[in-house]
């Protein structure tokens, strides 16, 4: 699921917040990073499903009912979480994978088109405001396609990977993130 991979291992388990009736800042993570997916999405008019397990490296799938005349295009989403802002560089964050998830985000060929997209939250102060006229967080959400990221080198226990900052995780970008899959998909059927 969508917490720390190789970057953040200071929190696991996070006794202090479990001790005090809170969720573990890892679940929190996990949580929210499905929360704000689901927001964008739907703001996009998609629907989300989700997985019971990411056995297969997929914690999400994005959804759209109709896109210029192709039913249901949609794509994968492997979704991970992280406050460490030391991550985001001048035009791109790097994110630590472990080769396995890796291995499977890339694997090809596959029907349905996947993308790692990485949240990143602030590492202090709220997640998320909420006052009567809006709902507000200081997170994004940075994303890559799988179909751009480099082969596994053999032998190797991670990779680093890089998510421009231009692919910024909202409205307009997941429905060109499904437009892209409906002009597969029917390249692929006609």
């Amino acid at each position: 699921m969508p917490t720390e991979d190789l970057t953040d291992l200071g929190d696991q388990g996070n006794l202090s917040a479990a001790n005090s009736g809170q969720l573990p800042s890892s679940a929190m993570k996990e949580h929210f990073s499905l929360a704000f997916t689901r927001l964008v999405a739907y703001e996009a008019g998609c629907s989300v499903r989700q997985h019971d397990t990411d056995f297969d490296g997929v914690d999400l799938t994005i959804v759209s009912s109709e896109m210029d005349g192709v039913v249901v295009p949609q794509f994968d989403l492997q979704l991970k979480c992280t406050a460490q802002q030391n991550l985001l560089r001048s035009d791109h964050m790097i994110w630590r994978m472990k080769a396995e998830p890796y291995r499977k985000l890339i694997q090809q060929p596959r029907m349905t088109p996947a993308y790692l997209g990485v949240l990143l939250l602030p590492e202090e102060g709220p997640w998320l405001s909420v006052s009567e006229e809006r709902l507000v967080t200081p997170s994004r959400m940075y994303w890559q396609a799988a179909s751009e990221l480099a082969p596994l080198e053999e032998g190797s226990e991670s990779v680093t990977v890089r998510l421009p900052r231009s692919n910024l995780f909202e409205r307009e970008q997941v429905r060109g993130i499904l437009q892209r899959a409906a002009e597969q998909l029917r390249g692929m059927f006609c």
